[in-house]
């Protein structure tokens, strides 16, 4: 059993056979419920001869829907490759990363990373401060500026998915349709006003979006950034998490996404945000040449970002308070977009 697929095989001997660990007592406990779907993420606190006193382990997700999007996206092998390959080269702090294994189906997966509880937990649906926001808004700066037109061989090795890969546009709009039409029929779920004519012409618009964010400079995106995957370190500093969907496109999606599903802002406010990142990439040395268009990759990218609630929601207990309230955060954060950043101009 190299991989196991529940925390009663979360054991000893698997920590000892495939870590090389001296590990006496494993006690796994589910942490995360309502905050990530696509994986089964466990709290395990161990006892023996130089280990951690705890690490965090992620499994496959218990939800079949959210299991079956996590496979075929090649959401677990990123991650599994991420810590195995990237997270001990990365600019900005991560979790240390000590074992990551995925089934040659991509189907079954494990990691083992750090556990960093104590750190300061960030929760999207509640309201993140002006600092705060800046933080992970030059966070974001250096992780983009650090691979920038550099992300060479991470697609081909399964680290990264671009973002015109053909998988997406194969997948994509049935998983959005799917999504959109489980919200709708939700009790306590139903998209807002401004979003309703965006949802049954998004399927149809998928391949031309990503093929927009495709063109120009690239880097490697976080792909997830959002507030439930951060934590502030005492000294300030940002610390991210959750590597599952990293890719290569421009790096206006990870800003949009952040902005547009994260933080409650009027135009002016995501504008001035929008100039600090641009900033951050300026002082780490890209180009300027590079970001002339960067506004319109911008708006292409937050309409493009409606994908996530509705794909997530296929997987998503919508009776549950926290996956709800989740939910309907990001899409009332995203019909503000909608309406300030024109999105029907963009299916026109």
């Amino acid at each position: 059993m190299s991989i196991p697929k529940s925390p009663a095989e979360i054991t000893p001997r698997w920590f000892n056979e495939h870590l090389g660990w001296n590990v006496a007592d494993a006690q796994a406990h589910e942490i995360g419920a309502g905050i990530g779907v696509s994986s089964a993420v466990y709290r395990v606190h161990l006892t023996g001869v130089d280990v951690p006193e705890t690490v965090v382990v992620k499994l496959t997700a218990i939800d079949p829907n959210a299991a079956f999007t996590s496979t075929v996206l090649r959401m677990y092998i990123r991650e599994a490759k991420f810590f195995n390959e990237l997270a001990d080269d990365m600019p900005v702090r991560v979790p240390a990363g000590h074992y990551g294994d995925v089934s040659d189906d991509g189907a079954d997966f494990v990691v083992v990373m750090e556990d960093l509880a104590g750190n300061r937990m960030l929760d999207q649906t509640g309201h993140l401060d002006d600092d705060d926001a800046e933080a992970c808004i030059d966070n974001l700066a250096v992780w983009h500026a650090n691979w920038w037109n550099h992300t060479d061989g991470m697609c081909e090795s399964g680290l990264a998915v671009a973002l015109d890969d053909p998988i997406y546009p194969a997948l994509l709009p049935g998983l959005f349709d799917e999504g959109w039409a489980k919200l709708n029929d939700s009790a306590g779920c139903v998209p807002p006003e401004p979003l309703q004519p965006v949802g049954p012409k998004f399927g149809g618009a998928v391949e031309g979006l990503l093929q927009q964010l495709s063109e120009g400079p690239t880097t490697l995106l976080h792909g997830d950034y959002r507030t439930d995957n951060m934590m502030f370190a005492p000294d300030g500093s940002v610390i991210l998490m959750d590597f599952q969907l990293t890719g290569v496109g421009s790096a206006a999606y990870d800003l949009a996404y952040f902005v547009g599903s994260c933080l409650e802002v009027d135009a002016a406010r995501e504008r001035g945000l929008y100039d600090r990142w641009i900033g951050g990439l300026v002082a780490a040395g890209v180009p300027e040449s590079d970001l002339a268009d960067m506004w319109e990759k911008y708006r292409i990218a937050s309409l493009f970002c409606l994908v996530y609630p509705a794909v997530a929601a296929r997987g998503m207990d919508l009776d549950v308070p926290r996956e709800r309230d989740l939910a309907n955060v990001m899409m009332s954060r995203q019909a503000r977009a909608a309406v300030d950043l024109d999105w029907m101009s963009l299916l026109a």
